[in-house]
């Protein structure tokens, strides 16, 4: 009876020791797993146990990584020359665009029939167009292509947005929009860097001028909530939520790049804040929020 009671004993001593073996292998495999988990490391995630289970999942892991971190390095090499291609590509067509747009509007100012005129008006509106589209896929691949961060420093946010607003004033008051500004006079002041937020509000702002029913309302806070709003019945709430997607355009802004609220919720978040759109009772509204410095 001793002796059973013995190896019962026994038996139990090296279950415990063997499960303590395999919690241990189970803890350095998850800990190594999330160091390698950035893909930027070829280091083997290596065990203590010699248990062929253990060794066995430890393999697989390893190779389940090596795939992995191969596999990343393929897009981001692959991502990169895209990239630069397209950065290339857009700088290429550049100089043409601009060349034919100088000769269209010299072709404007000769004598020409009626319909001539209508013709090259219409030729010259195309071209236009495609000089924007080519300007916005020119600085979105400079964005997207930036890998460092952008500098930032503490910034009075209400001086920014009013001379982005006096900017564009004229082209608002052309387009028969008297814009309502409210911004507060506490200082709101943010980290930020100021030629990105800059960016952000002239987009904005270039957005209300293409989808705008004739009202625009900005204001910024005593909290640093910004807020640009304006009704837009031709929007549905299916198309608000994708205004931020690249190229999306909705059908009536035929002038559209579906670039510029791209562009603008990039550089919101890299500045570490955040950009949303709602839509409510025909009613657009763009809301920025950055953290307080």
């Amino acid at each position: 009876m001793e002796i059973a009671l013995g190896i019962c004993i026994t038996l139990l001593l090296l279950s415990l020791l063997k499960i303590a073996a395999l919690k241990r292998s189970a803890r350095e495999i998850s800990e190594q797993f999330r160091d390698r988990a950035s893909l930027e490391s070829n280091a083997l995630i290596r065990i203590s146990s010699r248990d062929r289970d253990m060794r066995d999942l430890a393999t697989g892991v390893n190779e389940s990584l090596h795939r992995m971190t191969q596999a990343y390095h393929k897009y981001y090499e692959g991502d990169a020359e895209m990239k630069a291609s397209i950065t290339n590509l857009a700088h290429d067509i550049r100089t043409p665009l601009t060349s034919i747009c100088g000769y269209l509007s010299l072709m404007g100012r000769l004598d020409a029939s009626e319909e001539m005129k209508r013709y090259l008006g219409i030729v010259s509106e195309r071209a236009d167009f495609m000089k924007r589209l080519t300007e916005e896929l020119f600085a979105y691949s400079i964005v997207a292509g930036e890998e460092e961060e952008a500098p930032m420093e503490r910034t009075l946010i209400n001086r920014i947005l009013e001379d982005s607003i006096m900017d564009y004033y004229g082209a608002l008051t052309d387009k028969g929009i008297a814009p309502t500004v409210s911004i507060t006079e506490n200082r709101i002041e943010r980290m930020v860097n100021i030629p990105h937020l800059e960016r952000v509000f002239s987009n904005l702002i270039s957005n209300a001028l293409k989808y705008s029913d004739g009202d625009l309302d900005i204001s910024l806070s005593d909290d640093g909530v910004i807020t640009f709003a304006n009704t837009a019945s031709g929007l549905t709430p299916v198309q608000v939520e994708k205004l931020f997607n690249r190229f999306y355009t909705v059908h009536s802004a035929r002038n559209a790049t579906g670039l510029g609220l791209s562009i603008a919720k990039k550089f919101v978040e890299e500045m570490h804040g955040t950009i949303t759109a709602g839509y409510e009772d025909t009613r657009l509204v763009i809301t920025i929020v950055f953290p307080e410095a």
